[in-house]
């Protein structure tokens, strides 16, 4: 069809005036110029035009048939993949697991800054990154400059607890979020507070010289010695010495020597010892003999013996319990002591010093009236009871009305 037109085109001699053609329409030619035919030609023009009319709307027709035909195999290649033959089975490709990078991508950091109250970072601290004061997450030391950071931290609270040598222990809190690169504020360490203690201690017998004191100015309404008692049941044990010189100022008190003459008055009276007679003379043996053994029971039971055998003759008050306890306890503390090793013992020195001194009483008691080991034993005896009861006095009664105590 093609060639046709062509051909047909060619019959024609047409002569254009060489002027520019506007533009070539699909249903024909259309311009500007006019067209002649050449000299010679006997074909009419209006019968050219009309065949080439005729035979060039088809030939425009069939270029879409054209162009169907040539870019049919394009448009095939071209069709969706799920109208492919069933065929081509391809293996699958894995896809890629997101679950890592979102793990990676839940962590985060934690990173600070410690410095001490000038404002200098300080190097080499322990930074300890917690969940709770019992789970260490991580552990690192600050830098040169204080800094510190701690990578693939999962998020909730942290505590963060600083140690350094010479600093306070400092601990602080946060909470890290998913992904967050957090920032602990710059962490301040204060120095630690140097609290020495000092502690100065007398020696024991410096604490025994400090009681014996007030050991001294012991006394029942102001006035009756109260020497042999102590108030404190950790009283320092009293050296030698003290105990002689206790033994000294006891029978040496002039409320002492006033006591021994009223015992000598009353012996007369009652004609006691009838061999000393009445009368100055006989009073005078009295007093003399009632001091005797006043004092040699004393020195002997209340300073050479307990010096010899490491024994206290003071009463230690007890002030605690019921009644029946504390009566028990001074009726024992005759024949029970404290020695000088703070430990509860037989009182030797007491049982001793009062079978001693009535021993020695057999020197100058008149010859009528002495009885032997009779009357040796019988003075011990009634030196015990006295000291019993005495005891007693104190444990419920002397410690009301004694000045001065410890």
């Amino acid at each position: 069809m093609r060639l046709a037109v062509l051909s047909l085109v060619h019959t024609e001699t047409l002569e254009f005036d060489h002027k520019p053609l506007e533009h070539i329409s699909v249903f024909g030619w259309r311009g500007v110029g006019q067209f002649r035919a050449l000299p010679g030609v006997t074909h009419p023009r209006s019968r050219a035009h009309l065949i080439l009319r005729s035979f060039l709307l088809p030939a425009i027709l069939s270029c879409p048939i054209f162009l169907l035909h040539f870019c049919s195999p394009a448009l095939a290649q071209s069709r969706p993949s799920d109208h492919l033959p069933a065929a081509s089975n391809l293996p699958d490709v894995p896809v890629p697991s997101l679950a890592g990078a979102q793990d990676q991508q839940t962590d985060g950091t934690v990173r600070g800054r410690v410095v001490d109250q000038t404002g200098h970072g300080v190097a080499g601290a322990e930074v300890k990154l917690m969940r709770n004061q019992e789970s260490v997450i991580q552990e690192v030391q600050s830098d040169e400059d204080g800094q510190f950071n701690f990578s693939h931290v999962f998020p909730g609270p942290l505590q963060i607890t600083i140690v350094a040598e010479g600093f306070a222990t400092q601990v602080t809190t946060g909470t890290l979020g998913c992904g967050e690169n957090y920032v602990v504020p710059q962490i301040t360490l204060s120095l630690v507070t140097q609290i020495t203690e000092i502690r100065v201690s007398l020696s024991t017998e410096e604490i025994a010289q400090e009681e014996f004191k007030d050991l001294e100015k012991q006394r029942v309404l102001g006035i009756v010695p109260n020497f042999y008692v102590s108030y404190a049941s950790e009283a320092a044990p009293l050296t030698s010495k003290q105990k002689f010189h206790l033994a000294l100022k006891a029978t040496t008190d002039p409320v002492s020597v006033a006591a021994v003459s009223v015992i000598a008055g009353v012996d007369q009276a009652s004609n006691r010892f009838s061999g000393y007679g009445q009368g100055a003379e006989g009073y005078a043996k009295r007093y003399g003999a009632s001091y005797a053994n006043f004092s040699s029971r004393l020195w002997i039971g209340g300073a050479v013996l307990p010096s010899i055998l490491k024994q206290d003759p003071r009463y230690f008050y007890k002030g605690t319990g019921t009644k029946r306890s504390r009566f028990l306890y001074a009726i024992s503390r005759t024949v029970i002591c404290k020695g000088d090793n703070q430990l509860w013992q037989p009182n030797y020195s007491s049982v001793l010093g009062d079978l001693a001194a009535g021993g020695i009483s057999n020197l100058y008691i008149p010859e009528r009236d002495r009885h032997g080991a009779a009357l040796t034993f019988e003075n011990a005896g009634i030196a015990l009871g006295t000291t019993a009861v005495i005891n007693v006095l104190q444990e419920f009664v002397l410690h009301k009305i004694t000045s001065r105590r410890q």
